[in-house]
């Protein structure tokens, strides 16, 4: 069986491969198609371009890669069953059940390393993807260091007109804090033109600070040299992952930044959604896998063609059901979880009941 094995993972593995290849090709000629009047509006250098999808890559292979095991699974079996080896092996006393499991290990196997590509590889590379669109091609062009805003608790919003990373500095500063029982009442506001971090103690330090405190019948108005605040939730670091958008924070930040929301009294659910989809979606190619070899075992007329049709169908099924999923999670009318693995649960399920439907 070891040799068995071996010849279908290999034919398996280089249809895949196969299949990277040629979706990256189409990927890419129809980015261009959409890009190519941008690169030549801003006048982007030619090896800027090249680098510009050099880093796109790895998000180009992380969405294809379960189209791609899905397409390696059904010509695999589909070659072998219309040349008449499928039949041999099972004449050879091998079940569909046993001829599967070296689909299902290797599919497992890319399902792992996906999770680890898709959960902190990709997001590398998307930085620097959003990089050269900001630099070069004036896409969102709203920075991570300025015109920052956020709720850095339930009663709490913060407002920077300018972070400097490097030096955790912040300026035109403004904090304003709403009452617990009635968020549309302000408490009070303090106004800042400078706002550091001091390291030793955790606390922001405020330069040239204004609080105003309002209460039921006057406002009163203070002034301060410097103003110590120990009661901020925030850090430093926290501020630059708060302005990063989802596709470029890895799975640890991602979790990082739902936990903080919470924390804050914001709604996590979107960043949820988004956290355990990373963890879901590698495990499509494992899901499909299961639910594409039963369907090539048999003959059909059409061979190849047949087959690729096949694989365009489920692929639009797929993201069609995806995309309803996370529409109703987004809503709060999915649990996040479900959100990310709905799919997953339907094509397993439909897969496992059509395996008994298959002869043997």
């Amino acid at each position: 069986m070891k040799l068995l094995d071996r010849y279908v993972v290999k034919q398996f593995v280089q249809i895949f491969f196969f299949g990277i290849l040629a979706f990256i090709l189409i990927f890419l000629i129809i980015d261009m198609m959409e890009n190519l009047d941008d690169f030549i509006d801003k006048d982007v250098p030619a090896e800027i371009m090249a680098q510009y999808y050099l880093v796109f890559l790895p998000e180009m292979v992380r969405l294809i890669t379960p189209v791609a095991v899905l397409l390696a699974a059904l010509f695999t079996v589909g070659k072998m069953s219309g040349q008449n080896e499928l039949a041999a092996i099972k004449a050879g006393g091998v079940s569909l059940y046993r001829f599967m499991v070296p689909f299902m290990v290797t599919a497992l196997i890319i399902s792992l390393g996906s999770v680890y590509f898709g959960g902190y590889v990709v997001p590398f590379a998307n930085k620097e993807k959003v990089k050269i669109e900001q630099e070069y091609m004036n896409k969102s062009i709203v920075h991570a260091g300025s015109n920052i805003f956020f709720q850095d608790s339930k009663t709490r919003i913060v407002t920077i007109a300018y972070y400097d990373v490097n030096r955790y500095q912040a300026n035109r500063v403004s904090i304003q804090e709403f009452a617990d029982n009635d968020i549309t009442q302000m408490l009070s506001r303090i106004d800042a033109s400078r706002m550091v971090y001091d390291t030793t103690s955790g606390d922001w330090i405020l330069k040239k600070a204004t609080k105003r405190e309002f209460g039921k019948q006057n406002e009163s108005i203070f002034y301060y040299d410097s103003l110590a605040l120990s009661h901020l939730n925030f850090t430093p670091e926290e501020v630059y992952k708060k302005q990063q958008k989802p596709e470029e924070m890895n799975i640890t930040e991602l979790k990082d930044l739902a936990d903080s929301q919470l924390k804050s009294g914001n709604d996590p659910t979107r960043i949820l959604i988004e956290y355990h989809t990373r963890l879901a979606y590698p495990f499509a190619s494992f899901v499909i896998v299961l639910f594409g070899i039963p369907l090539s075992a048999n003959k059909r007329r059409g061979g190849l063609a047949v087959q690729f049709i096949i694989n365009v169908l489920i692929t639009f099924i797929y993201l069609v059901l995806m995309n309803i999923a996370q529409a109703y999670g987004k809503n709060g009318v999915l649990d996040p979880v479900l959100t990310a693995w709905f799919n997953n649960i339907i094509f397993l399920v439909v897969a496992i009941g059509y395996i008994f439907t298959v002869r043997k």
